[in-house]
């Protein structure tokens, strides 16, 4: 029982915060004049791969799933996945602008 509350959790974690970061991402998009047509997924890529670094090192351990596997991701793995969520996050615009 405590896993299937755990997986109901993550997934109202991934679709909720997930989904007020994608309108906002594609909110500033939009303003700075970014195809979202053609682009927009790499923000929604940047967002699903923040979300899961921050599952793996903080929300995992506040929830009900006590068992194995629990463990926080490396910190180079970390700064890895971060740094390409953040490279794919201002990579739209740059490539939009040159691509007008």
């Amino acid at each position: 029982m405590k896993v299937l509350l755990e997986l109901i959790r993550i997934v109202l974690i991934f679709v909720f915060i997930g989904g007020i970061l994608s309108a906002f991402i594609n909110y500033v998009y939009s303003k700075l004049g970014t195809n979202i047509d053609t682009y927009g997924w790499m923000g929604i890529i940047a967002i699903l791969i923040l979300l899961f670094v921050l599952y793996r090192n903080k929300y995992q351990f506040s929830g009900w799933y006590i068992g194995k596997g629990r463990e926080k991701l490396p910190t180079n793995v970390s700064k890895v996945l971060i740094s390409i969520s953040i490279l794919l996050m201002f990579l739209p615009p740059i490539l939009s602008f040159f691509s007008s």
